[in-house]
């Protein structure tokens, strides 16, 4: 799937940038991306730090999900974990 396809799938409206949907699938995105980053550079602390965050975050919003919308969670969890 391409970026913009994706991000049409979580997005509840042309612009919607804010819903946790949407935030969870963004914050999947850049782990990834550091992921990648940290196993060439395993060193940089920074980033460490930057991932440990955005995997926290993407957490909290998991469990704001849960506790809100019990189907929006199980929708989002299964595509936020077929792209881990």
């Amino acid at each position: 799937m391409t970026k913009k396809k994706t991000e049409n799938l979580f997005q509840r409206h042309e612009k919607d940038t804010g819903s946790p949907e949407f935030q969870i699938w963004t914050l999947t995105e850049e782990i990834s991306l550091l992921q990648w980053h940290l196993q060439i550079n395993p060193k940089d602390f920074d980033a460490k730090r930057s991932l440990l965050k955005k995997v926290a975050k993407r957490r909290r919003l998991l469990k704001y999900i849960k506790n809100q919308d019990l189907d929006s969670y199980s929708n989002v969890s299964k595509r936020v974990w077929v792209k881990v």
